[in-house]
């Protein structure tokens, strides 16, 4: 059952989101623009269904232009199901290189903290240097 004429403070409460989100939302197309009602947004409660779809998809990482896309970027005939299978594909091998820059980060910060005796921050730059030297020629 939808409940007509939520103004936007009660969508964006409801929803926990602050009214600006919700225009902003409207102008990129995430959501439908809204009837309005002596120049104010009236939205159906239906909203808050995507609304939380929405917050969703932005935890598990998707850009503003990949929920887009989620959202309107297949064929009224392609499935909700189909939708995230193809979305989560392409996200889960950007996060699995995500997460293999973030290791090889971890490691070199771990390298420095077990192995810097530098008195100054110059004899590191230094030590690098000859590092990278050694390790590209």
């Amino acid at each position: 059952m939808t409940r007509p004429g939520l103004s936007i403070g009660v969508v964006a409460r409801e929803a926990g989101l602050r009214p600006s989100a919700l225009r902003y939302y409207e102008r990129v197309g995430l959501i439908a623009p809204q009837l309005r009602a002596r120049g104010r947004r009236q939205y159906d409660s239906s909203v808050l269904n995507v609304l939380a779809l929405i917050g969703f998809a932005r935890r598990a990482g998707f850009s503003i232009a990949e929920t887009k896309l989620l959202i309107t970027g297949f064929g009224a005939d392609v499935t909700a199901s189909k939708r995230w299978r193809a979305m989560v594909s392409r996200k889960q091998s950007e996060l699995d290189s995500v997460i293999a820059d973030a290791r090889r980060m971890k490691k070199l910060l771990q390298m420095v903290a077990d192995n810097c005796e530098c008195p100054a921050l110059e004899e590191c730059g230094r030590q690098m240097r000859i590092r990278n030297e050694v390790t590209t020629t």
